[in-house]
């Protein structure tokens, strides 16, 4: 089945030529002109992607996304505009807006952002059918010298309490409930830091070396989180 773009722009000749490219790559296309249209349809396709306009007669885009984001709505979000002040840039990702594209602009750039974005959505929902497990929650998990206390949300290494900060925490008792498992960046970053938080998978990167600092024995070999070769990371216990 293909995937559904709703294209939300009010200038005619445009969205009807976002529309027809983006059904030439075989995408299933809705559109609409303004912004409380674009809620309404919004609402009743959960598109897989939207493309919206951020100058919009009646409601503007940033309004259309914080509303989406507030009611759950959480599909990827590219915000088109004719202005490049680097304040609406920040204001467009700051409300979860995915990404960001300013007029006028090259249709074979805006198409790879559109396949970027649904891949990386694709990748995150085959993990989630991926990782699924039976087993009961427990309050507590240990490898070897390693203790993660879910109730306490702390961790210790030879039951000494690790100085992890919330987000580490998180990271790591995220990667030891998938032990075994190949995480990818994309992955860890959804499920971690959720879907509104704006920044990369280099965020990943980031904190799977601070972690790495507090629990292997050699952080620049390490045997705990293990780098999987153009995929993530593999938490070994």
């Amino acid at each position: 089945m293909p995937e559904t773009i709703l294209v939300v722009e009010d200038e005619p000749s445009l969205q009807e030529t976002l529309a027809y490219n983006l059904q030439k790559q075989g995408y299933q296309v809705e559109t609409c002109g303004n912004g409380r249209e674009a809620l309404e349809v919004a609402r009743r396709l959960s598109p897989d992607l939207l493309l919206l306009d951020i100058m919009l007669p009646g409601l503007d885009g940033v309004e259309v996304c914080k509303t989406l984001r507030r009611e759950g709505l959480h599909m990827p979000v590219i915000m088109l505009t004719a202005r490049d002040d680097e304040i609406d840039r920040v204001v467009g990702l700051e409300i979860g807006a995915d990404d960001y594209v300013t007029k006028p602009f090259s249709m074979r750039e805006l198409i790879a952002r559109v396949k970027a974005q649904l891949r990386r959505t694709e990748t995150v929902r085959d993990e989630l059918e991926k990782i699924k497990t039976s087993a009961p929650e427990q309050d507590s998990l240990s490898f070897g010298n390693l203790t993660i206390n879910r109730t306490r949300r702390e961790a210790s290494l030879n039951e000494t309490p690790l100085a992890l900060k919330p987000q580490e925490y998180d990271l790591l008792l995220f990667f030891a409930e998938h032990r075994g498992k190949m995480l990818s960046r994309e992955f860890v970053l959804e499920r971690v830091w959720g879907w509104d938080y704006v920044g990369d998978s280099r965020t990943v990167d980031v904190h799977v070396r601070w972690l790495r600092q507090k629990v292997e024995v050699d952080p620049a070999n390490p045997i705990r989180i293990v780098t999987v070769r153009g995929g993530g990371y593999r938490f070994e216990g």
